[in-house]
């Protein structure tokens, strides 16, 4: 049922936020909560009606205990990097980590100027062009092409005046550049022959610029040889040194990995004798999670299974304040290419120490989770423990295994150990179900390299009943230990995902109204309305386009040191628990828990501040963001270079976003990512209607939506920016307004060619 509105004028909250802020304080929805004291309820309808008020501008929206502000927007602190300047000579910045293709074009920030004193100087620190700084924003109102401002918390690195690209050696014993950045591509960069650094043919470099001229192209100094595009796994260190990816561990973290002790029983309790097991990907090299589950023998809990999931304990070797936590915190998290594994801890740790391998002695922390027959939860407990992995199963041999069909690893253990998890798992879907977290089941590709690196072939493996199980266990895991430490009130760094916003809620309604689908107003979002949706349109030839507008209505998730849940997995409290060996977050967690639950001296200090938890969680989000951006943008040099050699080409794909600069394809098979200029698509002017999600054109009214089918041709490709370029050889549908589409498939070849002689004009991948 609806949240009954409180008998309270809107105008009484607004008046409310500014006495507070007249009086020098920033009021959180917990304050006005308690000053008009409401409950329940009244606390549903005040954070709808907060979001209300921001979406007219009149505020920021306010969570619990904190500034007001909007998850779904910005968060209150960000990392970003430092621009340019405006014309009143004001730094402005934008994220560091920010993807125009899903999020649209990125914000600009400005920058709050330091107050000087007269005594000390500036009071807060002083960036520049360049550099990377933490910001604490807050909106701006009636600032032209500017909605935010920040102020500088702290300088995290200062700008190197370097560009990265391959060199090119010339006959004459100078160079070229070939930039990495996409959006550098055709702009030459000469290399003198006495600055050329010992660079050879396919080195990949950084460089200096030493010389911009209105004629003629400029010139650079290399600086460093970062690698070789001819030497095998080298197509990641352009993501790497790019993004500024920390891939080569100190020698005082070294040294601490290298003197690690093994574990021993003492202060564990010995769990060796359970048959814990790890399921990973065949080709997984570290296994941080095992997993076992029988029925409850309690005649108290009838139809109910205790499982049991234990995590490598990386607290155990990872200390707060070593040289390998500060790694660790730098790194934030472990970055998967296709070519190699940047890991966030050195391999002693992560594939020896803390990898529970099958029949040696591990340390880990356990949880053991009673299920009702129902599946909800009836009691958990933790535990320091040491462990020995009774066996090492891939997903494949699990669900093989299942299906009845063992292998020699999985015949001797099917009835005594898969099959109660199999069972285990079917209670605990029911819960999941009855919960109905958001159900977007997303295809991902998976490269299969050669050995010199390149591409082999793309797959897109099966998601199997076993993922599932695997996934379901960690869930659970994951909600016990924020419970446990919040019921404990310790501080902890919890993993949030927000409900979209109102604007973003009013385009899917807009989009869903041009297929004849009406969006349901429901007083409490819940994640069930997409399901029903996603479920209304399953099998059309609508489905692909809604679910990626479903993907793009939801926010981004991210680690925060106070809680506002978890509105994809419909969870009230969330934390990660079971990765430490690859998240930092998790490792924190385990901290914590050791700390809470006096499990030993290796804990969360208890001098650490929300603060500095507020701090940490801001880092390791950006670093997130940091890894997918370097992730995606490999694969998508690897897949332009599997792709070079067949320019002219045809392809069928699906329009994966748009934007008024023209349509990002994305090709069926090998998932390639290629830009179409929204000059190349007719003579006519073509309009981005963001509503819509489409490009119309305002003469003829031809139109392509999100999610459209096409057929393209391959007419560029660079694969060291990992940018490829098509021409539409599909007409699309034809429109008098963003409800109306009727489509058309007819034959484009032949109008473009008469629109522009010669063919598509040239355009550049944003």
């Amino acid at each position: 049922m609806p949240a009954p509105a409180p008998d309270l004028p809107r105008q009484a909250i607004l008046d409310f936020i500014e006495e507070e802020r007249a009086a020098g304080r920033e009021p959180g929805r917990r304050d006005i909560a308690k000053a008009f004291g409401l409950d329940g309820g009244g606390k549903i309808w005040l954070k709808r009606l907060l979001r209300e008020i921001e979406d007219d501008a009149q505020i920021d929206a306010a969570e619990d205990g904190s500034p007001v502000r909007k998850h779904s927007a910005l968060p209150a602190v960000l990392l970003c990097e430092i621009k340019a300047r405006d014309r009143e000579g004001d730094l402005v910045a934008a994220p560091l980590e920010w993807n125009e293709a899903d999020q649209g074009e990125a914000p600009k920030i400005l920058v709050e100027r330091a107050r000087l004193s007269r005594k000390s100087g500036p009071t807060v620190p002083v960036p520049g062009v360049g550099d990377h700084v933490l910001l604490k924003l807050s909106r701006l109102r009636g600032t032209e092409g500017v909605s935010w401002s920040g102020r500088v918390l702290k300088i995290m690195g200062k700008a190197k005046a370097q560009v990265l690209g391959i060199f090119r050696a010339l006959q004459d014993g100078s160079g070229r550049l070939v930039p990495v950045d996409k959006k550098a591509q055709g702009r030459e960069v000469l290399i003198p022959k006495s600055q050329t650094g010992g660079a050879e043919d396919g080195d990949l470099v950084s460089v200096s610029l030493r010389r911009e001229s209105r004629f003629g192209p400029p010139e650079a100094r290399v600086r460093e040889r970062l690698g070789s595009l001819k030497s095998e796994r080298a197509v990641s260190l352009i993501a790497i040194h790019t993004h500024g990816i920390p891939n080569e561990f100190s020698p005082a973290a070294l040294a601490e990995a290298a003197a690690a002790p093994a574990a021993t029983p003492a202060g564990r309790e010995d769990w060796r004798a359970l048959p814990l097991i790890t399921i990973d990907p065949a080709d997984a090299k570290d296994h941080d999670d095992a997993v076992h589950a029988a029925p409850d023998e309690d005649p108290d809990n009838p139809g109910g299974h205790v499982v049991t999931v234990a995590i490598a304990d990386v607290a155990a070797y990872v200390r707060p304040g070593t040289a390998l936590d500060r790694e660790a915190l730098e790194r934030g998290n472990s970055v998967y290419f296709p070519d190699r594994v940047v890991p966030m801890l050195p391999e002693r740790i992560s594939n020896d120490l803390c990898s529970l391998r099958g029949g040696e002695d591990r340390p880990a922390l356990a949880v053991r989770l009673v299920l009702k027959s129902d599946g909800s939860k009836k009691g958990h407990s933790f535990h320091r423990i040491l462990m020995r992995s009774a066996a090492k199963l891939s997903y494949q041999q699990t669900q093989a295994a299942i299906d009845g069909k063992p292998d020699e690893a999985t015949a001797p253990i099917r009835e005594s150990i898969l099959m109660p998890l199999w069972a285990a798992y079917g209670v605990a879907a029911r819960a999941r179900d009855a919960r109905q977290p958001l159900d977007l089941d997303l295809p991902e590709r998976k490269l299969i390299l050669k050995a010199d690196g390149s591409v082999d072939r793309v797959l897109v493996p099966d998601r199997l009943a076993a993922h599932k199980l695997i996934e379901e266990f960690m869930i659970l895991a994951n909600v016990a230990a924020a419970e446990t430490l919040e019921k404990a009130g310790s501080h902890l760094i919890y993993r949030c995902h927000d409900e979209p916003s109102l604007e973003k809620m009013r385009a899917l309604g807009e989009v869903l109204a041009s297929i004849a689908i009406k969006l349901p107003k429901e007083a409490a979002l819940r994640p069930v309305l997409f399901n029903r949706i996603l479920k209304m349109i399953k099998g059309s030839e609508n489905e692909l386009f809604i679910n990626e507008v479903v993907l793009r209505t939801q926010a981004q998730a991210e680690y925060v040191a106070e809680n506002y849940g978890h509105f994809g997995l419909n969870l009230r409290r969330y934390a990660h628990f079971t990765s430490p060996i690859r998240r930092y977050a998790d490792l924190v967690v385990h901290r914590a828990l050791i700390a809470t639950l006096k499990r030993g001296d290796d804990g969360l200090p208890k001098a650490t501040t929300l603060a500095e938890l507020r701090e940490v969680a801001t880092r390791i989000s950006a670093a997130e963001r940091r890894a997918m951006a370097a992730e995606r943008e490999t694969t998508d040099r690897l897949i332009a270079h599997f792709l070079a050699d067949q320019i002219g080409a045809s392809f069928d794909g699906r329009i994966a976003g748009l934007n008024r600069a023209g349509l990002f394809v994305k090709l069926d098979g090998t998932g390639a990512d290629g830009f179409i200029p929204a000059s190349t698509l007719g003579a006519d002017y073509f309009r981005h209607d963001e509503a819509a999600h489409a490009l119309i054109g305002d003469r003829t009214g031809e139109s392509w939506r999100l999610g459209d089918r096409v057929h393209v041709r391959l007419i560029e490709a660079a694969p060291v920016a990992g940018a490829l370029r098509f021409e539409l050889l599909t007409e699309g549908r034809h429109v008098t307004s963003s409800r109306s589409f009727k489509k058309s498939a007819r034959p484009l070849a032949a109008k473009r060619n008469m629109a522009r002689p010669g063919g598509a004009k040239p355009g550049r991948k944003r």
